[in-house]
């Protein structure tokens, strides 16, 4: 069974650098799954710190886009070098790649395509082009609430949604900004709804959650799937 993991930029590139670290803890759950996987890298700090660096001169948002873009096949590159042999040596960059080498190795790792386009979506794409029925959206965030919990403290977690209540919630929250931060994007909302691929939004830091969520078990972040409303 293949599995597709959105991992954060923010907990791959953090403002100290590249945390190998938490690599090899990702490295250590997945080498003993029996699963195969593919994993979409986001840009995190420096993703955002280039591409504010790039708003403060007048750059277009498509630039800022392609910038961030370029800092995601390095922060892949990295991650797929951590795994090594059981890896696809290099950081794919187009999705029929990823689906020939997925055949042929328990990991392949990308990280952005085009601008426009967020690592999210990536993910999704990547999903439906191996036959992954199971995304793992892994970032700093532990759940989907249904308003920014670092603002609003009352604010309500979802410990289970429907795909159309997911598309709901997106809409409020896409700026569809290079380098901007938020759950889940409108469109991978809307494809992960198209091919009802089983989602989970666990956070990085909670390691067990997010091995839970590989293997489709009960965790303390939410599950989206094809539920009643």
């Amino acid at each position: 069974m293949h599995i597709v993991l959105s991992l954060g930029g923010s907990l791959v590139n953090t403002e100290n650098g590249i945390d190998a670290s938490y690599i090899e803890k990702i490295k250590s759950i997945l080498m003993v799954s029996e699963n195969n996987f593919g994993i979409v890298v986001g840009g995190g700090y420096a993703a955002r710190k280039k591409a504010n660096k790039l708003r403060a001169k007048g750059k277009s948002e498509f630039e800022c886009d392609e910038a961030a873009v370029k800092i995601t096949w390095k922060n892949a590159q990295v991650v797929a070098n951590a795994f090594g042999n059981v890896a696809y040596p290099k950081a794919i960059k187009d999705f029929k790649k990823a689906r020939k080498e997925a055949k042929n190795k328990k990991v392949v790792v990308m990280g952005g395509t085009i601008p426009g386009i967020t690592t999210d979506t990536d993910a999704v794409l990547l999903a439906e082009a191996i036959g992954a029925k199971r995304l793992v959206n892994v970032s700093n965030t532990d759940a989907i609430y249904d308003s920014d919990p670092r603002k609003t403290p009352s604010a309500k977690k979802f410990d289970k949604l429907n795909y159309h209540s997911l598309i709901h919630i997106a809409c409020e929250y896409d700026t569809r900004k290079a380098g901007e931060n938020f759950i889940f994007d409108i469109l991978a909302c809307k494809l992960i709804a198209r091919s009802k691929i089983e989602t989970h939004f666990v956070s990085g830091k909670n390691l067990s959650d997010l091995e839970n969520a590989i293997n489709g078990r009960r965790h303390g972040g939410t599950i989206v799937g094809d539920f009643e409303s």
